[in-house]
């Protein structure tokens, strides 16, 4: 995050425009700021007498708490609840939240799972090949191991000794 212009150079523009008579433009051309924050700081100056910064950021105490937090607890210990269904009983209870932050809440606490598949597997037929163990990888079964003469790497040249230097051999 970026750090607030320093205090004195706020109270330098200030004084230029309030006592020295100049435009906020013409004192923000003057000491290389925009022109939106000499606006900002002389108003800031005007309300409240003061240049200093205000605060940056700050703590966002959480929605989901004291007796809602207890009760969501609770309901996730049932293991048969959705996020977008929580939201919704969590409104019915009178506590608007949004998705994200009953996600995070759930992350947070340590109460999510992976649930089961509702479909049977396959019955009706292999999905690995005979004698193979389950798991393994199905395509090895289905594509038999041939090599084709356009995967196959050509065989390396012999090259015949000759008073000339080495050959090809034909073959």
């Amino acid at each position: 995050m970026s750090k607030p212009y320093s205090l004195d150079l706020r109270e330098r523009v200030v004084k230029a425009v309030e006592e020295a008579g100049l435009s906020r433009r013409k004192a923000a051309a003057h000491f290389g700021v925009g022109v939106r924050t000499a606006i900002a700081w002389v108003e800031l100056y005007r309300e409240t007498g003061s240049v200093a910064p205000r605060k940056i950021g700050g703590y966002k105490p959480k929605k989901i708490a004291g007796a809602h937090r207890d009760w969501l607890m609770t309901r996730c210990r049932a293991r048969d609840f959705t996020l977008r269904g929580l939201v919704a009983e969590l409104a019915e209870r009178g506590l608007t939240v949004d998705y994200r932050s009953v996600w995070e809440f759930v992350h947070a606490e340590d109460l999510s799972f992976k649930k089961k598949p509702c479909t049977p597997p396959n019955r009706t037929g292999r999905t690995w090949r005979a004698g193979g163990r389950s798991g393994e990888n199905i395509r090895g079964g289905l594509i038999p191991p041939v090599w084709f003469s356009s995967m196959k790497p050509g065989s390396r040249p012999t090259w015949l000794p000759c008073a000339d230097g080495p050959r090809e051999a034909k073959g």
